[in-house]
């Protein structure tokens, strides 16, 4: 017995001391829910977005450029709602910058929004919305004099500051864009014509005076 004894506390005291060891041991289960609760919580972001120009030439280009705050690198998309509907997908900069050039394609009005697109980091956001225009070269003239008093084919009568344009094949009523060495005006479509070759528009005489137009050339138009 007085052997035996001793064995036994032996054998007792390396059990008790081996006690902690075992519970310092952790379940890989629970090393995930701790780095998964210490994982960092997305930021609100802000992107901006501006366009070097509101109006551009069919098959000329603009510049898209913006930033996306707060900085680093980040997935962005520009969504062109219009006519020809596209959706640009690129990368910021480190800095959160970017810059992309978009060709114009068919001719018409476009709004431009950009979108940051969420990640671990930051929590979606959307830019406000741009617009611009693409138009094409459109021959045109002017008509008026002599023909006021004159009814005109979608109802009315022309007068010296009628705002309007003859077009052979728009519905009437169709907001047309104009533009002439920066100048600019959106007037409808209140008659026929012009029945010249290679000509596409008659711009009434108030029209041709808000647009310095001088009377026989090319403008800009939408349609």
């Amino acid at each position: 017995m007085r052997f035996i004894l001793p064995v036994i506390g032996a054998a007792m005291a390396l059990s008790v001391g081996a006690t902690p060891t075992v519970a310092q041991q952790h379940h890989p289960r629970d090393q995930h829910r701790r780095h998964r609760h210490q994982a960092p919580k997305r930021v609100k972001s802000h992107v901006a977005l501006h366009v070097s120009g509101h109006a551009v030439l069919s098959g000329g280009g603009v510049t898209l450029r913006g930033k996306v705050r707060p900085s680093g690198a980040h997935r962005v998309k520009i969504v062109l709602s219009g006519p020809d509907h596209q959706v640009l997908a690129l990368r910021t900069k480190p800095n959160g910058t970017f810059r992309v050039k978009w060709d114009a394609g068919a001719i018409g009005n476009y709004e431009v929004t950009a979108y940051g697109v969420h990640d671990a980091r930051v929590r979606g956001s959307r830019s406000p919305a741009r617009h611009l225009t693409s138009y094409r070269l459109a021959g045109a003239s002017y008509y008026g004099p002599g023909l006021y008093g004159n009814g005109v084919a979608c109802g009315g009568t022309l007068e010296p500051g009628t705002l309007g344009v003859a077009n052979k094949t728009l519905p009437c009523g169709t907001k047309v864009k104009l533009r002439y060495h920066g100048r600019q005006v959106t007037v409808p479509v209140i008659d026929r014509g012009p029945y010249v070759a290679g000509r596409d528009y008659d711009l009434t005489e108030a029209t041709k005076e808000a647009l310095r137009f001088p009377g026989v050339g090319d403008v800009e138009a939408d349609h």
